[in-house]
């Protein structure tokens, strides 16, 4: 892997690993990352999970040949990262160690020993100079432990950027970015995203040409594409549109209503539609998906006078990683008391922006016609058609001269047009308030 004439990668591959940090399914294993900035002084970025120790000591060795490292940059002090510290130092006694000063403190919690007579500690703007590099350190507290701290080299214009823009998999397999990145970020870092977005606004003062993560390959082809993701992920805005539903169901009928649902929103022109049958698929692919999509339907039966347990782990999961900005929509199934309605509301409480539908489902132990009634007014709502509330289905007009859109929903307050206003009710003297022209100029949107 080719980063830089100076910068040469000394990661590892890991394909025995199962679960990631003991949750987490990596069916094509992990990457540990580590990288070294060869110049008149050498800096080694972090180092890798136990398990690889020697393999690690090993790609040191051959990417600096007969030379010493000066300095062990520690970033993160998780142990998948910083394993391998003492080793480092029994091997090069003479390197020194730079890191934040909550590491230090860690490092001492982790391994008995602090190397106070080897620290540099750094902080936001402190500097390193290598030679023809100068590494800059940029704290990122929280994204997502307190101590990490994410270095700039301005020679390559490179951003070493701890875990941010990680991802699940091995460097050795080839595979979508995007939804391992996305898994990984709403999984370990996506409670953080106030943090993220302070750490984006510094890192968009940079002239960056790759980011070089801690898991993951490294990133250098378009990379506005990897940072509007990670904004969008970072301030909770949906990434796309689209209807996740999310069930359990114990004897099959609630799961009969969510296919029922499907069926009936592909019908009204749902542009994605994407099931979850939470006892049975990854539950962390599960969070992802409610992530990027704009809907989310939450179906579940009554259990216990709660909700059935995959149900409340997923809820869990959402409301850790701050949910919000999403509509909500409702299917409760209860024999003789459904409460899976008001547990399931208690429990989004805590979330900001929840739209809940309008229209909630309640089946009592199997679809009947009121429940698929109530499944029809769903889908209208889901789709955006407004005859759910026993109302006319509204639309929308755009002037043929200037492109201005009339939305019968919306009305036109500042005109004197109400909401809910029918295009063919306006008055006959209304005219485009941009551009003048009448009702005649006018044509049906799409």
């Amino acid at each position: 892997m080719f980063i830089s004439n100076d910068i040469k990668y000394i990661g590892v591959n890991d394909h025995k690993i199962d679960l990631f940090e003991g949750q987490y399914d990596v069916p094509n294993g992990m990457a540990y990352n580590s990288y070294a900035i060869i110049d008149e002084k050498v800096a080694i970025m972090d180092t890798v999970d136990k398990a690889f120790t020697s393999e690690w000591l090993s790609n040191v060795k051959e990417a600096l040949g007969d030379r010493n490292p000066d300095y062990l940059v520690v970033q993160h002090m998780e142990p998948d990262h910083s394993a391998n510290i003492v080793n480092f130092m029994n091997l090069y006694p003479n390197a020194k160690i730079v890191a934040s000063a909550k590491a230090f403190t860690m490092i001492k919690n982790f391994f008995g020993v602090d190397f106070s007579d080897k620290q540099i500690v750094v902080g936001e703007g402190d500097t390193l100079e290598l030679g023809e590099h100068t590494l800059n350190f940029i704290t990122a507290p929280m994204v997502h432990w307190p101590e990490v701290i994410v270095t700039y080299d301005d020679k390559d214009k490179v951003l070493f950027s701890a875990d941010g823009f990680g991802k699940f998999g091995a460097l050795d397999v080839e595979e979508d970015w995007a939804c391992e990145a996305r898994r990984y970020y709403f999984g370990i870092v996506g409670k953080y995203g106030v943090q993220v977005q302070s750490l984006l606004k510094k890192a968009s003062k940079l002239e960056i040409e790759k980011i070089c993560p801690l898991h993951g390959p490294v990133l250098f082809d378009n990379l506005s594409y990897y940072l509007d993701l990670y904004n969008t992920w970072s301030s909770y805005k949906p990434e796309e549109e689209g209807i996740m539903i999310a069930y359990t169901s114990v004897y099959g009928n609630t799961k009969n209503a969510v296919l029922k649902l499907a069926e009936l929103l592909m019908e009204k022109g749902a542009k994605k539609v994407v099931l979850n049958d939470l006892a049975r698929c990854d539950m962390h692919e599960a969070v992802e998906d409610a992530f990027r999509y704009d809907k989310l339907v939450l179906a579940t039966t009554t259990y216990n006078a709660d909700i059935f347990p995959f149900m409340r782990e997923f809820i869990s999961h959402l409301v850790e990683r701050n949910f919000q900005n999403r509509t909500v929509a409702i299917i409760e199934n209860g024999t003789w008391a459904p409460t899976a309605q008001r547990v399931m509301k208690e429990m989004l409480s805590k979330s900001k922006n929840i739209k809940f539908t309008d229209t909630v489902v309640t089946i009592m132990s199997a679809l009947n016609e009121k429940s698929e009634q109530q499944l029809k007014d769903l889908a209208d709502e889901l789709c955006d058609i407004k005859e759910h509330n026993g109302g006319e289905s509204t639309v929308k007009y755009a002037c043929d001269v200037c492109g201005w859109i009339y939305d019968e929903e919306q009305g036109s307050p500042e005109n004197g047009i109400a909401p809910g206003t029918k295009f063919e009710d306006l008055p006959e003297d209304f005219v485009c308030p941009l551009c003048g022209v009448g009702k005649e100029d006018f044509s049906k949107t799409e």
